[in-house]
C-alpha cells in the first residue's frame, strides 16, 4: 500500500487512518458521499488553533487581530472567528455585510482598499466601523465630504507605503513604490496634516501592509521601523495616534516553505514597539485559514499520453484559480491509498483552457473514480472561484470533530442564470 508521508502535510488535523484520509475525526470519503465533489472542506480545530497562535503571541500586549476577510469570506468561517473575539479587515461593502451577518462587531472592523465608493463609505459610517485605512489623497477628501453629509466624523488611518521589498510573488507584493496600494511614505506627513485640518475626520492611526505569503520577518521589521519614525514625527507636530496597524501577510507552507511560527514572526515587530502606548493591530488572513482547508475532488478519467499522463478531475481552475494565476503549488493526496504502482500525472480540470490545471507532474497511485485532496486550499480558493464555463461553484463544509456542517450549498445551473433574460 502506498502510505503517504503525513509529516509533510501542513494541515495539523489531517490524518491517514486505515489507508484513508480523515479530517479531525471524519473520513473524507464520508464527506464526498454526503455532499458530493468538488467540495471545500475546512477544519474548525485548525481555524481555532491558528487564531490561538496569534492570540498567544500577543498576550500581554494591547492588540487586536483582524481577520482579512478576502482570504475566505464564508459565513461559517467568519462566525468561528467572531466567536473568538476577532476583528475583521474588509475591502468592500459586501465583506462588511458578511461580517455583520456572521455576528462580527462593526466596532472591530477596519476598511482597507484603494477604491472605496461613496455608497460603501456611507454604509461603513452607518454601521460604525472602527477605522478607514485611507489609501490616497483623493479618498481622504471624499471621505470627509461623505462624513459631512451624514453629520459624523470618520475615523481614519493612512495606509503608508514604506517601499520595502517583501520578497514574495510580485502579484501579492503591496508595499513597493510601483504598487497601487497606500500613500507614498514621503507624502504621509503632509497628508496627516491635511486630515487633521478636515472637519469631518478623526485621525485614529496609521496602517502598513507590504505583501502576502511572507516567510521572513525582516522586511516587515524594516517597515515597522519606518512606521515608528513617522509616528514620532506626527507626535512632535501634535498628531497622536491611537493605534498602529501592521497588516498581515504571514505565509504558510504549501510545499517546502519554512514560514516562521507566529511568535517568531511577531517578535521583531513587537520589539520595535516595546513600551509604546498605541494599540497594535494585525490583519492575518492566509495564516489563519490556508492550511485549515482542502479541496476534495474526484477523478473522472485517466488519460495516458505520449508525453504526459492526465488525471482529469471534476474540480477546475474556476474552483481553485491559484495554480493557473500564480503557478502556485498545492499538494495532491489520494484520499484512499491503493496498492498499485504510482505514475506521474498532470492533474487537470474539464474547462476549455490549456491553463486549466491544479497540479503538474505528480506521482500518484490512483484509478478512475478515486478521490483526491488538494491541500492548503483554505485561503484564496473559494473566494477567487468563478462560474466560467457555466460551472456551479463548489459546496463548503466545516468539520468539527466527527460532525460535518454544510456552510455553503452547491450552486445549481438554474441559479447561475436566474437573473438573466433572453432577448425578446
Amino acid at each position: 500500500m502506498n502510505t503517504p508521508d503525513t509529516s509533510a502535510w501542513p494541515t495539523p488535523t489531517l490524518h491517514a487512518r486505515k489507508g484513508q484520509l480523515t479530517l479531525e475525526e471524519l473520513a473524507l470519503t464520508d464527506i464526498a458521499e454526503r455532499f458530493g465533489t468538488p467540495t471545500y472542506v475546512y477544519s474548525r480545530a485548525a481555524l481555532v488553533g491558528a487564531f490561538d497562535a496569534w492570540r498567544a503571541a500577543l498576550a500581554g500586549r494591547r492588540a487586536l487581530v483582524c481577520y482579512a476577510v478576502k482570504a475566505n469570506s464564508n459565513l461559517g468561517i467568519l462566525s468561528v472567528f467572531a466567536r473568538l473575539g476577532a476583528g475583521f479587515d474588509i475591502v468592500s461593502g459586501g465583506e462588511l455585510e458578511r461580517v455583520l451577518a456572521a455576528g462580527g462587531s462593526a466596532a472591530k472592523v477596519v476598511f482597507s482598499g484603494v477604491g472605496k465608493t461613496r455608497a460603501e463609505m456611507r454604509q461603513a459610517l452607518g454601521a460604525g466601523i472602527r477605522c478607514f485605512n485611507v489609501e490616497s489623497a483623493a479618498e481622504l477628501e471624499r471621505l470627509d465630504a461623505v462624513a459631512g453629509e451624514l453629520g459624523v466624523r470618520a475615523p481614519v488611518a493612512l495606509r503608508v507605503n514604506p517601499d520595502v521589498d517583501p520578497k514574495t510573488h510580485p502579484y501579492i507584493s503591496t508595499g513597493l513604490k510601483g504598487n497601487k496600494f497606500g500613500v507614498a511614505f514621503a507624502d504621509a506627513l503632509a497628508l496627516y496634516r491635511r486630515a487633521a485640518a478636515l472637519p469631518h475626520l478623526r485621525i485614529s492611526g496609521v496602517a502598513c501592509h507590504i505583501g502576502s505569503q511572507l516567510l521572513d520577518p525582516a522586511p516587515m521589521a524594516e517597515a515597522a521601523q519606518k512606521v515608528l519614525g513617522l509616528v514620532d514625527r506626527l507626535a512632535a507636530q501634535g498628531i497622536r495616534l491611537e493605534h498602529i496597524d501592521l497588516g498581515g501577510g504571514l505565509g504558510i507552507r504549501y510545499r517546502d516553505e519554512t514560514p516562521p511560527a507566529v511568535a517568531d514572526y511577531l517578535a521583531p515587530l513587537l520589539a520595535v514597539f516595546a513600551g509604546r502606548p498605541e494599540e497594535l493591530c494585525f490583519e492575518p488572513g492566509r495564516s489563519l485559514v490556508g492550511n485549515a482547508g482542502l479541496l476534495l475532488t474526484r477523478i473522472e478519467y485517466l488519460k495516458p499520453g505520449e508525453e504526459k499522463n492526465f488525471a482529469i478531475v471534476d474540480a477546475a481552475m474556476n474552483d481553485l484559480a491559484r495554480p493557473a494565476l500564480y503557478d502556485a503549488w498545492h499538494d495532491v493526496v489520494p484520499v484512499v491509498a491503493r496498492d498499485i504502482a504510482p505514475q506521474r500525472y498532470e492533474v487537470v480540470g474539464p474547462i476549455c483552457e490549456s491553463g486549466d490545471f491544479l497540479a503538474h507532474d505528480r506521482r500518484l497511485a490512483v484509478a478512475e473514480g478515486d478521490l483526491l485532496a488538494i491541500l492548503s486550499a483554505g485561503a484564496y480558493g473559494m473566494t477567487m472561484s468563478s462560474n466560467y464555463n457555466t460551472r456551479p461553484r463548489a459546496a463548503e463544509v466545516i468539520v468539527d470533530g466527527a460532525s460535518a456542517h454544510l456552510v455553503r450549498e452547491r450552486e445549481t445551473v438554474a441559479e447561475l442564470f436566474a437573473a438573466e433574460k433572453p432577448l425578446a
